[in-house]
């Protein structure tokens, strides 16, 4: 009998969960998903982009990714203890004070989210266009793999989503 990867049974459960905020809860808007398999290094990646549902210049992005040596590891049942999904989050805002905002920006991430997390904001702007606001690209890396030990924990991961746009929102 096929037995799913680990791979596989988050991206199902993330995909549950964050589908139930918008199609029951109406809490958020999906507005793109994307699931791939890189062919080249034989990857897996998911991909979940949402807003709040009366909030749509702010985006939050769901990633998760395994790679060839997590799911080979898997697969082949290799004894290696650190097998699973690393997984990321990425929040897309506009700003205009960028020395302001980015520290309030990093503040308000490292309050929701614990301290096993990389931090990494890219500003950019259109060239050429007068230079009112820049694109914030705001990644959240968590340091630990995560696993199916981890599902239980989704719904309150997603709660912190939805507190981290809250807050963005307001920066």
């Amino acid at each position: 009998m096929y037995d799913p990867t680990i791979f596989e049974n988050l991206k199902v459960a993330f995909e549950n969960h964050v589908y139930d905020l918008d199609n029951m809860e109406r809490k958020v808007d999906i507005k793109n998903r994307v699931d791939q398999m890189d062919l080249s290094i034989i990857a897996r990646t998911f991909r979940i982009e949402f807003t709040l549902a009366d909030q749509s210049d702010l985006t939050a992005e769901i990633i998760l990714d395994a790679s060839l040596e997590d799911l080979a590891g898997e697969i082949l049942e290799i004894g290696n203890k650190n097998i699973g999904c690393t997984l990321a989050l990425k929040f897309i805002k506009n700003i205009q004070n960028p020395d302001l905002q980015c520290e309030e920006i990093e503040q308000a991430i490292k309050n929701i989210w614990e301290d096993d997390i990389k931090l990494t904001q890219t500003l950019s702007f259109v060239f050429g266009t007068e230079l009112s606001s820049y694109k914030n690209a705001i990644e959240v890396k968590f340091t630990k793999k995560i696993n199916e030990d981890q599902i239980s924990d989704l719904a309150m991961f997603l709660e912190h989503v939805l507190e981290t746009l809250d807050t963005l929102n307001k920066i």
